[in-house]
């Protein structure tokens, strides 16, 4: 699965990047952005939301794409960074302290320099177009751009605890504890490096509970609602 999305990633960045001759000039598609509580189901979100936006394109359409954790070896690529620093790229960041001796040393590039070139991957990505975003602070980065959509999964702990366990194989308390963990570092992460709080409504479009909806509904609730918000690029 994971080499999969990471081919399916490649194709798209080629497709956008011609060697020779720049492509035709076109209108932008949108890109939506997704922040989640960990086992909100994203990826099946993901998965199932591209199936619908794919549905209705020419063979000669570039097909919509999603980056998750596959953001982190397009970073790597854009930028020669060394394999051996993709663990200080995951959302938990880090210590200060630990950052700075590590530059220090010449261990690893500072922490504004993984940040930075994170923030400039993501709005390449979103200035493409029909592409999906999932984490990394996707929607503050991108907050200024007209063409993107963003939305948060949120889900009670119970369904979030049933879908880790499953994806993951992890008992009920290391799913409970996995849950804990992920969603205290990626709240860690915007607060640290944009002062914003994930959990604020107001960052969002759309906020949708996959706990009252399935992952198909709640894919076809965010294709309909994209598809209206941006009605000019679906209909010609």
């Amino acid at each position: 699965m994971a080499i999969g999305s990471y081919e399916k990633c490649k194709r798209y960045i080629d497709f956008h990047s011609p060697v020779e001759t720049p492509p035709p000039k076109k209108s932008i598609y949108p890109c939506i952005t997704i922040s989640r509580e960990t086992g909100s189901g994203a990826q099946a979100v993901c998965e199932e939301l591209i199936k619908i936006l794919d549905k209705n394109l020419k063979p000669d359409e570039d097909r919509w794409t999603y980056f998750d954790r596959t953001l982190i070896e397009k970073i790597l690529e854009d930028h020669n960074l060394p394999k051996q620093i993709s663990k200080y790229l995951q959302e938990d960041k880090y210590r200060h302290l630990t950052s700075a001796v590590n530059v220090l040393l010449g261990l690893h590039p500072s922490q504004w320099t993984l940040l930075h070139k994170t923030t400039e991957t993501v709005l390449q990505l979103a200035r493409m177009g029909k592409v999906i975003i999932v984490g990394r602070g996707a929607s503050i980065i991108t907050s200024k751009l007209n063409n993107v959509f963003h939305v948060r999964l949120v889900a009670p702990l119970e369904n979030k605890v049933e879908y880790v366990m499953r994806q993951n194989k992890f008992s009920k308390a290391n799913a409970e504890d996995f849950i804990k963990r992920e969603d205290r570092s990626r709240k860690n992460y915007l607060t640290s490096n944009f002062n914003r709080n994930c959990e604020d409504p107001k960052l969002y479009h759309l906020i949708i509970n996959t706990g009252l909806l399935s992952h198909t509904e709640s894919a076809q609730l965010i294709a309909e609602t994209v598809k209206r918000k941006f009605n000019n690029l679906f209909n010609h």
